[in-house]
């Protein structure tokens, strides 16, 4: 069974928690991703930090899909729109606190099942020699 991305969820919720902590939302965004539309001259190495707080931003629509919102860039008005496999990032301003993505977990692939090994089914292999394992010691350097 494949599972929707979290990204959005932890988006939403990162940003839930860094206004109530009052601190100030930044969003770390790919600006070379597809179907993004931010403000091309604020683009630095195709990044680009988005302040989203609800005083920098007006209408800010968080989906599943999309983050979207209306903004000001040098006092011009503009529709940002930015798909959540472009969010690399949330954090607030203040103190850096919050989540930096991989950038292949948008659609990540669900882990193997593990459960203990049957009973009665014992392990033919050798049995891990523990002599050779180097033991912690402390020495005094002066």
């Amino acid at each position: 069974m494949t599972m929707t991305s979290s990204r959005p969820y932890i988006v939403k919720a990162l940003y839930e928690w860094i206004l109530e902590n009052d601190c100030t939302p930044y969003v770390l965004v790919n600006a070379m991703a597809d179907d993004v539309q931010v403000p091309q001259e604020f683009v630095k190495n195709g990044q680009i930090v988005l302040n989203v707080s609800p005083v920098a931003v007006m209408d800010l629509l968080l989906t599943n899909e999309t983050m979207e919102f209306n903004g000001r860039f040098g006092g011009v008005p503009m529709n940002i729109y930015v798909p959540m496999t472009a969010v690399m990032g949330i954090y607030a301003r203040e103190n850096g606190q919050g989540m930096i993505f991989d950038l292949d977990d948008s659609n990540p692939e669900p882990p193997l099942p593990v459960g203990p090994k049957p009973t009665g089914v014992k392990s033919s292999g050798p049995k891990p020699d523990d002599s050779n394992k180097k033991k912690p010691g402390l020495r005094v350097v002066k």
